[in-house]
């Protein structure tokens, strides 16, 4: 499989490849350079981790900044945010307010405009509850976050993501793609996606084809489906042993916390 390393990207996208791959981070964060044509300030989306130089990279070749923007809270996106703003001297906003640096948070629906650029705000919490999308009309392109990824299939990081929003922000986003309105993803880890709708109704079929094999497997292990069944701490490993047999156990802890996510769906529906 050939690495992904970042690039440029329509007329107004620029990936900048964070040094920090791994089981969780594919080739590394993607930081996001944004910016209209003939303008001079630019958005930086997800700038990253404090990580072999990322930060001195980001300062060094980026021009004005004109804003920070992040697409949830996980330190491999947001660890260097406010300081890369106090660099460059402008804001931060997410949808979580302690992110925000002399700004208020993300609302969905918003239309961002930095020195000509627009994003339009889409709130699309499951990986974690403030994930947020920004779709990039003028590409016809959606940034995504950890929501989807270029590789595989995203976590729903239990406790704060959950199955309901999750399949909730998907069908959000596969709606936008439906109509026209997407044609790729820019994802935050891994390469960008060419067939919006196809990875989106992927993704959909996906989690309700593990969500089957998670109600399958409490079968097998004459588990019934009731209230407290995500209570139980010993059950979601028990469950990932099953439906992940044939997954690397590498990827098993990761693995864990969707299957915590499917069983407190389960319990609640």
């Amino acid at each position: 499989m050939t690495p992904w390393s970042g690039g440029s990207f329509g007329t107004r996208g620029r990936c900048l490849l964070a040094p920090n791959p791994g089981l969780m981070t594919l080739d590394g964060t993607n930081t996001w350079v944004l910016q209209e044509p003939g303008a001079s300030a630019s958005v930086v989306v997800d700038p990253g981790p404090l990580e072999d130089g990322h930060l001195e990279r980001l300062t060094a070749e980026l021009g004005d900044v004109g804003l920070v923007l992040l697409t949830h809270h996980h330190f491999d996106h947001a660890e260097v945010a406010a300081e890369l703003a106090r660099r460059k001297g402008c804001a931060v906003r997410a949808l979580e307010p302690g992110l925000c640096v002399d700004a208020d948070p993300l609302v969905d629906g918003e239309t961002v405009v930095v020195d000509g650029l627009e994003l339009r705000v889409l709130t699309t919490p499951g990986h974690t509850a403030d994930s947020i999308s920004l779709v990039l009309p003028a590409e016809d392109a959606m940034l995504t976050g950890d929501m989807v990824l270029g590789r595989g299939t995203t976590v729903v990081a239990h406790p704060d993501g959950q199955l309901g929003p999750y399949f909730d922000s998907i069908s959000r986003m596969r709606a936008l793609a439906a109509a026209g309105e997407v044609r790729t993803l820019w994802p935050a880890h891994g390469p960008v996606l060419d067939d919006a709708l196809g990875v989106l109704d992927f993704y959909l079929a996906h989690r309700r084809e593990r969500l089957a094999q998670v109600e399958a497997a409490l079968r097998e292990l004459s588990v019934p489906v009731a209230p407290e069944l995500a209570e139980d701490p010993a059950l979601p490993r028990q469950v990932v042993e099953v439906v992940y047999a044939d997954v690397d156990e590498s990827l098993w802890g990761a693995a864990e916390l969707s299957v915590r996510a499917q069983l407190r769906y389960l319990a609640s529906r």
